[in-house]
C-alpha cells in the first residue's frame, strides 16, 4: 500500500541552493491532461539537458525521486569523467577539450548539488536489481519515481528517437509485488516553458495490449513526442488544429 506523502524534504543547504537556481530555471506551466499524480506513480519524461529534472525538483509540489546514472551519484572523479565524456561531449556535443576544462569547475559544484538531490542510482549490470529494490521502497513510502528513458545516443533532441526499457523492468518488479504502477508520460517543452503530463495508464493495461517490452517502450515514446507537439490555450485546454478537425469530420461522415 502506498503512503500519502507531501513534497519531499531536502537538506537546508540544498533548499537554499534551489532558491538561487530559480534565477536560471524559471517556473514552467504545468498542464495535466488527466488527474495529476499524487503518490506512488512513475513519471516518464524527456530530458532537455538539465531543464526537465531541475524544473521538477524546484517547482513540483509532489514528492519525487529521480533515476540518475550511477556516475552522477558517485565520487567526484567518476562524475568528472562522466560529465566530460558522456554528458557534455557525446550528448551536448561540446568539444572534448572545452568539456574537460569546463568540468574542472562544474563537476565539484555538480557533486555538491547532486548530494542533495536524493537520486536513485541506475546501473548497466546486475546492480540494476538494487535500483529496482530502492525504487520499490520509495514508491511504497509515497514517492513518485521520475525516469528519463530517452535514447540520447545522438544527444537530447526535441523529437525523441526511442525509450530505453529500464522503467518496464521496474513495472514488472512491482507487478510481482502486487503493485500495478500508474505511469504518467510527460514532455517538457523548453521553448515556451510548458510541462505536459498525460493521463495515467496502468502498467497492466500496457502489458495486456502489447506483447513485448519493445512495443510498450515505442508506444510510450511516440506518445511523449505527441505531447511535445500539442498546443494549449490560456486555460490549459488543448487547441485542436484545423487539420485534425477535418480528419475527425471525415471519419464521422
Amino acid at each position: 500500500m502506498t503512503v500519502k506523502k507531501e513534497k519531499a524534504k531536502r537538506k537546508l543547504y540544498f533548499r537554499v541552493l534551489k532558491t538561487v537556481m530559480k534565477v536560471r530555471y524559471k517556473k514552467p506551466r504545468f498542464i495535466y491532461l488527466g488527474e495529476p499524480f499524487e503518490n506512488g506513480a512513475v513519471i516518464l519524461s524527456n530530458h532537455e539537458g538539465t531543464d526537465s529534472p531541475m524544473s521538477l525538483e524546484i517547482y513540483c509540489d509532489k514528492p519525487v525521486r529521480m533515476w540518475g546514472a550511477n556516475e552522477m551519484n558517485s565520487g567526484l572523479v567518476s562524475l568528472y569523467k562522466y560529465q566530460t565524456k558522456i554528458y557534455f561531449h557525446e550528448k551536448k556535443h561540446w568539444n572534448i577539450h572545452l568539456a574537460r576544462l569546463f568540468c574542472l569547475i562544474a563537476s565539484p559544484l555538480t557533486h555538491l548539488f547532486y548530494a542533495g538531490f536524493d537520486l536513485i542510482s541506475t546501473y548497466r549490470d546486475v546492480r540494476l536489481v538494487k535500483t529496482l529494490r530502492e525504487s520499490f521502497e520509495a514508491l511504497k513510502s509515497g514517492d513518485n519515481i521520475v525516469i528519463f528513458p530517452e535514447d540520447s545516443t545522438n544527444g537530447y533532441l526535441p523529437e525523441l528517437e526511442g525509450f530505453h526499457e529500464g522503467f518496464i523492468l521496474l513495472a514488472e518488479f512491482c507487478q510481482k509485488k502486487k503493485i500495478d504502477l500508474p505511469i504518467y508520460v510527460s514532455y517538457f517543452r523548453k521553448s515556451d516553458k510548458t510541462y505536459i503530463f498525460d493521463a495515467p495508464i496502468q502498467y497492466s493495461e500496457l502489458s495486456a495490449k502489447y506483447k513485448t517490452r519493445e512495443q510498450i517502450a515505442k508506444y510510450l515514446c511516440d506518445r511523449c513526442n505527441e505531447l511535445g507537439k500539442m498546443q494549449f490555450d490560456q486555460n490549459g485546454k488543448p487547441i485542436v488544429s484545423q487539420e485534425k478537425k477535418e480528419t475527425k469530420k471525415s471519419k464521422l461522415a
